[in-house]
């Protein structure tokens, strides 16, 4: 059950950043989830784990590290000029 909560929480969490950086209606449910997930990693190995934890990610951490890693991925993945 831990692990569908993860999932869960990743989702949203990978939801609201990419609603934070204006990229997550392009991004879709997986990608969501996956940078809720390894945002997740990203913001606790940088910042901790501080302030409440649902699904075993500390929800304030995850989210900076989700908002980081979808503004870097955007940056280098987003559109061209030709």
């Amino acid at each position: 059950m831990g692990f569908i909560w993860s999932l869960i929480v990743g989702g949203v969490i990978g939801a609201i950043a990419g609603a934070i950086t204006n990229k997550g209606s392009s991004m879709g449910l997986i990608l969501n989830v996956l940078a809720g997930l390894i945002g997740s990693s990203i913001g606790q190995a940088l910042f901790g784990t501080w302030g409440p934890v649902i699904g075993g990610m500390a929800i304030f951490p995850s989210l900076i590290g989700a908002v980081i890693l979808v503004a870097v991925v955007s940056f280098f993945v987003g559109k061209k000029a030709a």
